[in-house]
Parts: structure tokens; C-alpha cells; sequence
């Protein structure tokens, strides 16, 4: 992402990149995506499957009914979704997995800071969160699952 002037744009960086991209552009969460052995089309229907949004959300991101169902069916055949779409136990267990080893091939910065610093943070983005939450301008259900998984 190029770098724009001014704190909203720096305070979104700050505050996305450690998880989201990080020093590795994401890597982290494909590859613990790949070591859960989840397809693209997978990682998806089994994210959706938890309750991070609804299917129908996830049609922003162009894969087709057929292609979806595919990845559907293949999951149930795993044993990590119910016939009714939602994840099993097992289902639950392989997507708390993959978030797990997400969180943690992204903690390095965040390991730097120590505890102190980490409330500070915590102190000066929490009014920036609740403000953005409150403010009506996000979806209020996006593919990322923010406040429900």
C-alpha cells in the first residue's frame, strides 16, 4: 500500500498491517491456510461456516455457485461442515487452528512492545475503534468477520 500524508491513513496502516499483511504481505495466513490443507474456495466456505458472515457476503470475491457448493461438498466430505453448511466441531477446531498460527507468525511486532506499551496502544486506539465502529461508514458484515469470530 503507498503511503498517503495524514494520521487516519497512517492510523488504519498501523493498526491493519501487524495481522492482516505485516512484513509478509499476508503470507502468514496463507500458509497456515495451506497447512490446514483449505483451497481458496475452501478457506471461505469454512470461514463462513463459523459465522464470520453469511454466505451471500462472499460473493464479492467471484467464485461461483458451482465452485462454492464444490468447496462445500468437499468440506462435508472432511467432516468439517454439517449438511447444512455450518462447521462441526472439527470444522470449528480446523479454522481456530488456522486464526491461531495467523496471530502468531504476525506477533513480532507486537512482541517488541511489551505489556506497558501494548496498553498504551490499547488506550490511544480504542477511542479510534469505537469511534470507526460507531460512525456507520463500515459494513456492518464484511468477509473479514471483524466482531464475530
Amino acid at each position: 500500500m503507498p503511503r498517503r500524508p495524514g494520521p487516519t491513513h497512517r492510523t488504519w496502516c498501523c493498526g491493519r498491517r501487524p495481522r492482516s499483511c505485516g512484513s509478509t504481505g499476508g503470507d502468514g495466513h496463507v500458509a497456515a491456510l495451506d497447512a490446514a490443507g483449505l483451497d481458496p474456495v475452501e478457506s471461505l466456505v469454512s470461514f463462513a461456516a463459523v459465522g464470520a458472515a453469511r454466505p451471500e457476503v462472499f460473493a464479492s470475491r467471484g467464485w461461483s455457485a458451482a465452485e462454492w457448493g464444490a468447496a462445500r461438498d468437499r468440506l462435508t466430505a472432511r467432516g468439517l461442515l454439517e449438511a447444512d453448511g455450518t462447521a462441526t466441531a472439527e470444522g470449528r477446531a480446523l479454522r481456530a487452528e488456522v486464526e491461531r498460527r495467523t496471530d502468531e507468525s504476525a506477533a513480532g511486532p507486537w512482541a517488541v512492545l511489551g505489556a506497558q506499551d501494548l496498553e498504551r496502544l490499547a488506550e490511544l486506539l480504542g477511542p479510534l475503534w469505537v469511534a470507526a465502529i460507531g460512525s456507520g461508514l463500515l459494513p456492518s458484515e464484511t468477509t473479514l468477520g471483524i466482531g464475530k469470530v
